[in-house]
C-alpha cells in the first residue's frame, strides 16, 4: 500500500511500488491531465510537482513518493484561475495542447522559484519541455505575463495576497 497526498488530498493505492507515478495518476487515480510523451523523462509532458519541485512522473517509481505531496495540473485550480493558466489563455499558447500540462507545471515551478524571471532564466528552466508545435514564443510571453500578474496580486515577502485579501 502506497500513501501520499494528491492535490492536497490523501490517497492510498495498492499497486507495484515500481509502477511509474504517471500510470498510477492516469490509470488508477483518473488524473488524465498529465500526459505520456516519451517515457524517458526527456520531453516534459508528464511533469508534475513532488513536494513543490517539478519531476518527470514517467520515470518516478511510486515507492519514491510515499508520504509526499504530488500536485498535478488538475490541482492548480478547478476552473483555470491560476495566474499561469490565465496567462496561457491570454496568449493563446496551446496549439495541439498535448505538452501544455507539463509546460504549465514547469512554468509554475519556475515562477515559485524565480518570481520575476528574465529571458535567460525562462529558457534555462523550461529547457527539456518540448513543444512539437513550436509555441515557445507564446510560452515565454505567457510566463512573463503570469509573473507580472502574480506579482501584482501576491506579495511573496508577506506570503499572502495584497489589496486587503488574505
Amino acid at each position: 500500500m502506497i500513501r501520499f497526498n494528491l492535490n492536497s488530498k490523501p490517497v492510498e493505492i495498492d499497486v507495484d511500488p515500481n509502477m511509474p507515478l504517471l500510470w498510477a495518476l492516469r490509470d488508477i487515480l483518473g488524473m488524465i491531465g498529465t500526459k505520456f510523451g516519451c517515457g524517458m523523462a526527456q520531453c516534459g509532458a508528464c511533469t508534475v510537482h513532488l513536494d513543490g519541485q517539478p519531476i518527470r512522473s514517467c520515470v518516478m517509481p511510486l515507492s519514491a513518493i510515499a508520504d509526499k505531496e504530488v500536485s498535478t495540473i488538475e490541482g492548480l485550480s478547478a476552473s483555470a484561475e491560476h495566474p499561469v493558466q490565465q496567462a496561457w489563455l491570454e496568449h493563446n499558447v496551446p496549439q495541439c495542447g498535448y505538452c501544455q500540462s507539463g509546460q504549465i507545471m514547469s512554468a509554475v515551478a519556475l515562477l515559485n522559484e524565480h518570481p520575476d524571471p528574465d529571458d535567460e532564466t525562462i529558457d534555462s528552466y523550461m529547457q527539456g519541455n518540448i513543444c512539437r508545435c513550436g509555441t515557445y514564443p507564446r510560452i515565454k510571453a505567457a510566463i512573463k505575463t503570469a509573473a507580472k500578474n502574480k506579482q501584482s496580486a501576491f506579495d511573496y515577502s508577506l506570503g499572502k495576497e495584497v489589496g486587503g485579501q488574505a
